[in-house]
């Protein structure tokens, strides 16, 4: 959620917050801070960059700045689609193509590791798309990314594992689809509903029965249990159903619930 704790938590991994308590390490403790920040790439911040400056020259300062060359840029512009649009000011550029010039910044040294901080805010649907695909052809190269969002939609297309923040506290980690395992239900469907309640509260993998409309919901602690499962044991109990549909919640909704 919002004010969680994940931009503070990124600025101080990358050195630019300064930690009151605790530790970490980078590349698993071989590599001093100093060292591990010259693997990596990041974005913290809106982009800020010279309006009276091109695209090109902006990167070629921040070359500069970090004692690379330069020979990499119209590479990195063509990554990030603004290879076309290299000669024409950073005040020309909409916020969509900011980012974008941003995220080509953060890839000119060629980095083992990406941080991107809420990459698609204030983004239009077409931007937030542009972003996406942006990252998910980095990430395809085998650059590792570290993404902070709020957005869940943006991160249950990009992300493969995921950390939730509360207060400062971490209260989930783990795959995406683990996280909506979890969270998912069956939806079974019979002409007696009331026995069919009455048998599953008597399987030790189901922790909660809802009815609704004219079906049964049921909520499992185990979140390998499938459909399968569910059928063979009615069967021993002589007991069928016409339908059982596994429903998997979107991680937004999966989300709400481990929050709440």
């Amino acid at each position: 959620p919002n004010g969680s704790g994940k931009s503070t938590t990124l600025g101080m991994i990358l050195n630019v917050v300064n930690k009151t308590a605790g530790d970490f390490k980078w590349f698993d403790g071989q590599l001093t801070t100093a060292q591990a920040l010259k693997k990596i790439g990041a974005i913290i911040e809106r982009p800020n960059f010279y309006p009276y400056m091109s695209a090109y020259q902006n990167l070629a300062l921040v070359c500069k700045i970090k004692e690379i060359p330069t020979d990499t840029i119209d590479e990195k512009l063509e990554m990030v689609g603004l290879l076309d649009r290299k000669d024409d000011l950073f005040k020309t550029y909409s916020l969509g193509m900011k980012q974008r010039l941003a995220i080509a910044s953060a890839l000119l040294n060629n980095p083992e590791m990406l941080i991107l901080d809420e990459p698609t805010n204030g983004l239009d649907p077409k931007g937030i798309h542009e972003i996406r695909q942006i990252i998910s052809d980095i990430a395809k190269t085998g650059t590792t990314i570290i993404l902070a969002s709020h957005l869940l939609d943006e991160v249950e297309k990009v992300c493969d594992y995921v950390i939730i923040l509360q207060q400062g506290q971490k209260i989930f980690e783990g795959d995406v689809t683990d996280l909506q395992l979890q969270n998912n239900w069956f939806e079974l469907r019979s002409e007696d509903l009331e026995t069919l309640k009455k048998l599953l509260a008597q399987h030790p993998a189901v922790r909660q029965l809802e009815l609704s409309g004219d079906m049964l919901k049921v909520f499992s602690n185990d979140p390998h249990l499938s459909g399968k499962d569910l059928n063979r044991y009615l069967a021993e109990h002589d007991f069928f159903v016409e339908s059982i549909i596994k429903k998997q919640p979107r991680l937004e909704d999966a989300f709400l619930k481990i929050t709440a």
